[in-house]
């Protein structure tokens, strides 16, 4: 594969979320332990919802024995995809419900979790500060780029296609040059979020999307069949190296049958 190449997206569909997050969890570990074996260390863009708290979970209780060898948590760059900037102890806050569902039960380097920072937090209510703070972060981890290659970076999926915070028909959809920006009415509550933008998921040398239920059927039809991105989010981005969907029965209900890998 040339570097203009986009790569064909693989579908792997599951019977249910059970499965699917088993499924999606034992591969990433295995991923994860590859890239530590070959580079000395691993990246995963962690994202909230639903499936993004079951899979945490699901590592929490799996990693260690995933693998032919243990995933190194103290060798792993972790990142948020995006952040609702609430404060500190909002249960909405991606980084709260993924610290109770994984961050605090392994034994993480805390200096290589890289948090959004909160409403109430160092910068206050000063949202475009805060979002300063995270593009400055990924320069600094870019090595010369405006962000580092992820391994992985994971993605959950509105009904509407939305990932991360961005949504359809939405300038920080659109941006093409920033790494992050702010985002101050979201159409899904809350209003007021920080994101990755189009460009540095695209930097991943892996994006997964992690999507379950018949109401999300119509978009990952679109994302994998390569719907108007402007439309259709999740059709905007892709791995480097692969695009992987994994689905469980209902969600891939408007799939061409032939189009799925089924394990």
């Amino acid at each position: 594969m040339t570097s203009f190449e986009i790569p064909v997206p693989e579908v792997v569909v599951s019977d249910d979320k059970v499965a699917l997050i088993e499924a999606a969890g034992t591969r990433l570990v295995q991923t994860l332990v590859t890239a530590q074996r070959e580079r000395g260390s691993a990246s995963l863009v962690l994202t909230g919802g639903s499936n993004g708290v079951a899979i945490a979970e699901w590592l929490r209780d799996n990693a260690a024995s995933a693998a032919d060898e243990p995933l190194d948590w103290a060798r792993t760059d972790l990142w948020f995809g995006d952040e609702r900037f609430v404060t500190a102890d909002d249960d909405e806050r991606n980084h709260k419900q993924l610290a109770d569902a994984l961050l605090d039960h392994v034994d993480v380097d805390r200096s290589r979790v890289f948090v959004m920072a909160p409403s109430d937090g160092e910068f206050g209510d000063d949202i475009e500060a805060a979002a300063g703070q995270y593009r400055q972060w990924l320069t600094d981890a870019g090595h010369g780029a405006a962000s580092p290659t992820f391994d992985v970076h994971l993605l959950g999926m509105g009904g509407e296609g939305h990932i991360n915070s961005l949504f359809p028909h939405t300038p920080a959809l659109a941006e093409r040059d920033d790494t992050v920006v702010s985002v101050n009415d979201s159409p899904k509550p809350p209003p007021r979020r920080i994101t990755l933008t189009v460009p540095v998921v695209c930097r991943s040398r892996e994006v997964w999307f992690l999507v379950a239920g018949e109401d999300k059927a119509q978009a990952a039809a679109a994302g994998i069949t390569g719907g108007d991105p402007q439309q259709w989010p999740c059709a905007s981005v892709h791995g480097s190296e692969a695009t992987v969907w994994f689905l469980d029965s209902p969600a891939a209900a408007s799939l061409d049958p032939d189009a799925a890998h089924p394990l």
